[in-house]
């Protein structure tokens, strides 16, 4: 394929850590390092310009903070970014989030006449999404009307929808958003690799590096579910086992208490924020990967875990349960359950080497095959044929884990 010119559009960017961050930078250097140029639009925090270039091809309209997630910024004038995407002339926009941003990217893409496209990446019309950022009873409400409804809005008016799993396209086409197809994020396996050593993980989060790792990573929010994982630690009660948190979010200080008010202060340890450069070695220092959330699009950390060659343990619920294969690279275990999870635990914990296929599970989900796919996709789109785009079938297969 020629060189393309590709622009992205989000409201979400370093410094903050999250799924969509990671599936968007991992896309771009894979897209650049295939000859391919990725300009990035997103809100930031300088007040010197409405518009500051922060990095290579990276540019940040001047934002305020959003309250409930600090890390986040609503950008006030996002379609500062027309003149300088007149001056780049992509041959695609690419829409990572639907709000500020991703409402500029809309609009810039039909004025200029550019082919769209836009991954719904995160669901924000969960009401357990909805009750952690909207606030008030009544904002709540609002939301919860209105978050289909401007998710039809917004995502009918791409030419094509990105779903980063079949689960997330089937529910995207039950709310009568029909043009979508399925391309997973990838995972960078060259980065996330079973070579990675987390001895002074293991030493620094154990007595020694004696008890076994159950690690969590991710943002600490409510609908995370973390509470779940907690109950289980709390019935487990076995001074062999160390639970790590590795995020940040608002409900932090929330988790931190629970895990006081249930006496697990010495089977717990909250990390904070962990720079990108050292969460490899935390999955390398890590026997399991689990997670409670139940809303998930894909579950970016599951397949960095399995990358690792980690087990993983997650609700039978969406994109998770696509992912693990029980008994092959992991245990699933009913959605909200904390003994279920407490079980399933203790049972991959007691046959670590049983599970034999985390690595090839993440090849599956590799950069380098979801980059493949991706790239037919702006092709098609490009070429007018969005509205039709059929994904390679056998690819489609590989990503559902389906032989």
């Amino acid at each position: 394929m020629d060189s393309l010119k590709i622009a992205f559009y989000t409201d979400t960017y370093l410094p903050a850590v999250d799924g969509v961050v990671a599936s968007i930078l991992n896309a771009k250097e894979e897209l650049e390092r295939r000859g391919h140029k990725v300009y990035v639009f997103t809100s930031g925090h300088s007040i010197a310009k409405p518009m500051t270039e922060i990095g290579k091809n990276v540019y940040a309209v001047h934002g305020v903070r959003f309250k409930a997630y600090p890390q986040y910024r609503l950008a006030l004038f996002p379609f500062l970014t027309s003149q300088k995407l007149n001056s780049i002339k992509p041959d695609i926009v690419h829409a990572h989030t639907p709000f500020m941003m991703g409402l500029s990217a809309l609009a810039m893409a039909r004025v200029n006449k550019i082919p769209i496209v836009g991954t719904f990446h995160t669901f924000f019309t969960h009401k357990s999404v909805v009750e952690q950022y909207a606030g008030s009873q009544i904002a709540q409400r609002v939301m919860m009307r209105t978050a289909w409804p401007y998710a039809r809005f917004f995502f009918r008016r791409c030419n094509l929808t990105i779903a980063p799993s079949r689960s997330t396209e089937k529910i995207l086409n039950m709310h009568n958003i029909t043009n979508t197809v399925t391309v997973p994020n990838g995972v960078d396996t060259r980065r996330f690799n079973p070579r990675n050593s987390g001895i002074a993980i293991r030493k620094r989060m154990t007595d020694g590096g004696k008890q076994k790792i159950v690690l969590y990573v991710g943002r600490m929010s409510r609908e995370k579910r973390i509470d779940v994982i907690l109950k289980a630690a709390r019935m487990l009660d076995r001074p062999d086992i160390r639970f790590v948190f590795v995020g940040t979010g608002p409900a932090a200080h929330y988790y931190q208490h629970m895990a006081i008010d249930y006496k697990l202060k010495e089977n717990v340890r909250f990390t904070g924020f962990v720079s990108q450069e050292e969460l490899p070695k935390y999955y390398a220092a890590a026997d399991v990967l689990c997670t409670a959330s139940t809303f998930e699009t894909q579950g970016i950390v599951l397949l960095e875990a399995l990358a690792s060659g980690k087990p993983i343990i997650g609700p039978s619920r969406l994109a998770i349960k696509e992912i693990i294969k029980s008994g092959r690279n992991g245990e699933t275990f009913t959605a909200g359950d904390a003994l279920s999870l407490a079980r399933k635990i203790e049972k991959v914990l007691g046959h670590r080497k049983a599970y034999k296929e985390t690595v090839k599970t993440a090849e599956l989900y590799s950069i380098r095959n979801a980059t493949d796919t991706l790239l037919n996709v702006y092709k098609d789109v490009i070429s007018g044929n969005g509205s039709s785009y059929l994904i390679d079938e056998a690819a489609q297969r590989r990503f559902a884990g389906r032989k």
